[in-house]
């Protein structure tokens, strides 16, 4: 699948590619089932020619038998046609949502970082549907015209060859029409478009803040910053319509006229006997030419959706294209890890930032040991986190594990054996059981079992009517903070990690639940390498080692008493929380 934005009607032909053999069959069948449209003109016109002339009774009879022959194969061709597109043009769209999904889930947290959720969900939902939009629709109205016009103009020449120049005037006003929206509804779509991800990022971040709005009586500021963008669409929607309105009555108005002008023509010619035309060939030329320029309005009609589907071409593009991959292709497979972890001389600098977020460190983690990283907002504990994960790769030095360059491995090879329990953990809407086993097949329910145990989540399952196959609600919104964090903790456990990150794991808990959440911390990492961010430093008494950081850099290293004893930075803070 190839799509680009710089070639979107090319990229159609990319998504339409593996099911060729069905939409030539549908084309086929709907050739087949558009017969009618030119073949029943033909037929009409002999009737009348049959009745002006005489009683032949039946002649009339036969020619209505052979008319009704006709109409009824548009029955089983239709259905056929349906079977074969539908299939199609459905694949197509399946395709793209897989397509994005996939690159998506390779794109780095960067990428993410930069992009709202709400903006990536209607590229997949809105923009995905317009290009089903497209396919479904333009393709049978191109097929119909290009049916009647071939039937039209391979009839006419045969009985009214005159009259061909007058359906040759079809071409170029349908092409100097569609050239002049082209351009203008290219960029008021676009305008649109852009709008609309706008909305949608206002939305969903209007959706996350609730709890904050209603807790400081801000709803009518919520609401005015969504009215704001609402109106912005408003606008841009009123723009691309007024477009649409002026370009689909000029058409309508061109063709009927040229069709009026047409019969007329037809009619003066037979009256002046200026070419040997019958009655039944006027009526004949006129039906063509008016279910020609029918099917030419109802193409040209189409270009707004075509502009709208071209435009969700380029916003599909924009991820598909989007180069900000995580590279693992070709990289070596981890399929072992003990556990050692070495920042060798590390840096981190964010884009336009002015300082480093990491800046030059060193440290070596043995496998098995439990190390905290405390320091102020900003000082560099979660970026060194993420460097662990590979979510992000140092601008200087090296990470290592187990004595190799984590530039040299297969990531998403390695982060099968890590574990990461942030500060407010997501459930997905399922059972608890699908939460705690999520990416696992076949577990065992006694598997299960002992990580709720481990967890101290037993009592929190057992508690419950349905047990394992509760279902949580959206994001876990059934179940407390305390209890969302031990069933995240469940979930490390199931996995065995080798290495464990936990990113202030209690700070959002009450007392009585940070007691519970700290004794399943206390098993997750026994035996395991545990990088652990925190805020409250009652939490990390017990680490092997603490390491404080300031502005990016290491300024002490060791453990709760010894840093204590030395009366530095980390005492500083430790008496500022005692405040």
């Amino acid at each position: 699948m190839h799509i680009r934005a710089s070639h979107p009607i090319r990229s159609v032909g990319s998504l339409l590619r593996p099911y060729r053999g069905r939409v030539l069959s549908a084309a086929l069948f709907h050739v087949v089932q558009d017969s009618p449209l030119w073949l029943v003109p033909v037929f009409t016109a002999q009737i009348i020619d049959t009745v002006v002339a005489g009683a032949d009774f039946g002649r009339l009879w036969l020619l209505v038998a052979l008319t009704v022959l006709v109409l009824s194969v548009h029955y089983p061709n239709h259905i056929w046609y349906v079977r074969m597109y539908s299939t199609a043009y459905r694949s197509v769209a399946a395709d793209l949502r897989n397509a994005l999904t996939a690159h998506l889930q390779g794109l780095s947290i960067g990428f993410h970082t930069r992009k709202s959720a709400s903006v990536i969900q209607t590229k997949i939902v809105r923009d995905v549907e317009n290009v089903e939009l497209l396919l479904q629709q333009v393709f049978p109205v191109v097929l119909i015209s290009l049916s009647i016009l071939v039937g039209s103009i391979t009839v006419t020449a045969m009985q009214a060859p005159a009259f061909l120049l007058v359906f040759a005037l079809t071409v170029p006003i349908a092409a100097g029409l569609v050239a002049g929206m082209r351009r203008r509804a290219a960029r008021r779509n676009e305008a649109f478009r852009r709008e609309m991800e706008d909305l949608s990022a206002r939305v969903g971040e209007m959706a996350t803040l609730i709890p904050i709005t209603r807790a400081h009586g801000l709803e009518h500021t919520a609401s005015t910053r969504v009215a704001e963008t609402a109106e912005s669409v408003k606008r841009a929607g009123l723009a691309l319509d007024r477009l649409n309105s002026r370009f689909e009555t000029t058409s309508w108005v061109s063709f009927n006229v040229l069709s009026t002008l047409c019969i007329g023509s037809a009619g003066w010619a037979a009256m002046s006997g200026l070419a040997p035309i019958t009655a039944g060939q006027v009526v004949l030329l006129g039906t063509y030419f008016a279910t020609l320029t029918s099917a030419t309005t109802q193409l040209v009609g189409l270009t707004p959706i075509i502009s709208r589907g071209v435009e969700s071409i380029n916003s599909i593009a924009e991820v598909l294209e989007d180069a900000d991959l995580e590279r693992n292709a070709g990289k070596t497979v981890v399929d072992r890890v003990v556990g050692q972890i070495t920042f060798d001389q590390v840096g981190y600098s964010f884009a336009d930032a002015p300082r480093p977020a990491i800046d030059h460190i060193d440290l070596d983690i043995q496998p098995g040991e439990t190390v905290a990283f405390v320091g102020a907002s900003g000082s560099g504990k979660s970026t060194t986190i993420n460097l662990v994960l590979g979510f992000i790769r140092p601008t200087v030095g090296r990470v290592l594990l187990d004595g190799r360059d984590m530039e040299r491995l297969d990531l998403r090879t390695y982060r099968r054996f890590v574990s990461v329990v942030p500060q407010e953990s997501v459930l997905f809407e399922g059972s608890i059981r699908e939460n705690i086993t999520y990416g696992l097949s076949d577990v065992p329910e006694e598997r299960v079992r002992r990580a709720l145990v481990d967890a101290n989540a037993a009592e929190i399952v057992d508690a419950l009517p349905d047990g394992l196959d509760t279902m949580v609600g959206q994001r876990g919104a059934r179940l407390s903070g305390g209890q969302r964090q031990r069933l995240a903790i469940a979930r490390a456990l199931i996995r065995d990690p080798r290495i464990l990150l936990l990113d202030e794991a209690t700070s959002a808990l009450d007392s009585a639940s940070e007691a519970k959440v700290k004794s399943a911390l206390d098993t997750l990492m026994r035996g395991r390498t545990s990088l652990v961010v925190a805020h409250r430093l009652s939490t990390i008494r017990g680490a092997d080692r603490i390491v404080v950081m300031d502005h990016g850099r290491i300024v002490e290293v060791g453990d709760h008493d010894a840093l204590l004893a030395t009366g530095g930075a980390y005492a500083r803070l430790h008496a500022a929380q005692l405040q």
